[in-house]
């Protein structure tokens, strides 16, 4: 596992250019392998349903009452993570994902341990994520850290909706 202090936390937006480039790619990766675990790969962003393709083309402002965090390496974009501000005292994370090639150094715990932060910070007694359950690892991550399973809001098959206290 990787030392927290080799990776920085970067807010977006704020920052320069190069990130905004960077969570596209991240969040492009994203969307394309979940179409692709989900059986209905795409060659392209182009191919994306238009939600998914607008977080990718304007994060602006797709993500404009959101907190984006931007994990950096040196220089190198390797994870990113969306936490929406908090509504009934709920706060949901999204759209966390590590770079392939930077997976298991502790940069998904590091982004998770910044938003659970900032979600307390904000005012959220509680926050959800959900994830699809082939993606065991993240589920393992998140029962590490304290998220337990709960009832459903979404009715996509498949996906695990979890939760806990700030």
């Amino acid at each position: 596992m990787t030392d927290h202090r080799e990776v920085a936390m970067v807010v977006w937006p704020g920052q320069t250019p190069l990130i905004e480039d960077c969570l596209a790619a991240l969040l492009a990766d994203y969307h394309l392998r979940t179409e692709a675990e989900k059986g209905e790969p795409v060659a392209d962003v182009a191919g994306l349903p238009d939600r998914y393709r607008a977080e990718i083309t304007d994060p602006r402002t797709a993500f404009a009452d959101d907190l984006v965090l931007v994990a950096l390496q040196g220089d190198i974009a390797v994870g990113c993570l969306v936490v929406t501000s908090p509504a009934n005292g709920q706060s949901e994370i999204k759209r966390l994902w590590t770079d392939s090639d930077f997976r298991g150094r502790g940069i998904g715990s590091a982004l998770l341990g910044a938003a659970l932060a900032h979600a307390a910070e904000s005012g959220a007694d509680r926050v959800r994520l959900s994830v699809w359950e082939w993606r065991t690892a993240a589920i393992a991550l998140y029962e590490r850290l304290g998220f337990t399973v709960t009832q459903s809001w979404d009715e996509r098959k498949r996906l695990v909706c979890m939760q806990r206290s700030v």
